[in-house]
């Protein structure tokens, strides 16, 4: 029998990696703005941030991924209220393709997230120094990283490329799926629960508040709550505290103590245990790795 080889054709192909960060910048950022030879994308985990592109500006928020071509003018200035924490890639990719992403922004999708978690994850573990290191501008591949890491890198940013395209190309084409009544429900509620975690994070909100606020029973309430999210209500309202607090060390308006206070913790020692025990570092500690890096970010 002859088998016949079928060659498989790359839309998209990134070549190479220039810079790979995590950022969480004060309320204080901004830069001058910049150009350069190769593609950019950003996206903003948390917070917002007003950007400008060229001849225009605009406010990205969190969810959401912008995209600048290679000599395009950008720069841009955290949010006052709500300091962003972005995700910065920097690449360079000669496909044809790519010319889609010219002047794009737009939110990301669940399963787009998934896929930035992994490119995330893998690019700690293929480069040095730390992504959430900006002040070290240069990337260096790490020595005794795990197999294949950086083929991962590579694979999940295409596979993110690749998924961004098909989804915006097909999203006025492609009929929605219809959730059951119960399933919408459900969502509605998660998204209720959500903003009124949101709204009440800076006070001492317990479940029972949560239940009695919404006429629903606790195994409800939590079987609702993981099925949308994915984690707990209470354990989701402390990484809302968390982020708060993360922001309001960025904003400098407030002393720890205060800050404790505000979010509802009975002591400073509790509320720095929490801290820490969430983001491996003391309020302290993170104060600092913010300025250091603000310092030394490239304007």
């Amino acid at each position: 029998m002859i088998y016949k080889h079928v060659p498989l054709s790359q839309e998209i192909i990134v070549d190479s990696i220039v810079t790979f960060h995590y950022y969480e910048l004060s309320s204080s950022y901004s830069t001058k703005g910049e150009r350069h030879d190769f593609w950019e994308l950003v996206y903003v985990d948390k917070g917002e941030i007003h950007v400008k592109r060229e001849n225009e500006q605009f406010s990205l928020k969190q969810g959401e991924v912008i995209f600048y071509k290679p000599n395009q003018f950008h720069g841009g200035r955290s949010d006052v209220k709500s300091p962003p924490n972005l995700i910065i890639v920097t690449f360079n990719c000669a496909s044809k393709a790519m010319d889609f992403f010219e002047n794009k922004r737009f939110k990301v999708d669940a399963q787009e997230k998934k896929f930035l978690t992994l490119l995330v994850n893998e690019g700690y573990n293929a480069l040095t120094p730390r992504l959430d290191k900006p002040f070290k501008r240069v990337m260096h591949k790490k020595k005794n990283a795990p197999f294949g890491s950086e083929q991962l890198v590579k694979v999940y940013l295409e596979t993110l490329l690749i998924h961004f395209t098909r989804r915006l190309s097909n999203a006025e084409k492609e009929p929605r799926l219809r959730s059951s009544e119960t399933g919408i429900k459900d969502e509605d509620l998660t998204t209720q629960l959500v903003a009124y975690m949101k709204q009440h994070v800076e006070s001492k909100l317990t479940l029972t508040d949560i239940c009695k606020k919404f006429a629903i029973g606790r195994s409800q309430l939590l079987r609702i709550f993981k099925s949308n999210t994915g984690c707990g209500v209470i354990e989701y309202l402390n990484d809302l505290k968390v982020e708060r607090a993360k922001t309001m060390i960025r904003e400098e308006k407030y002393n720890y103590t205060e800050i404790a206070k505000l979010l509802g913790y009975n002591s400073i020692h509790y509320f720095s245990r929490h801290f820490k025990r969430s983001t491996k570092m003391t309020p302290t500690q993170y104060s600092r790795s913010v300025r250091a890096k603000i310092t030394h970010h490239p304007s």
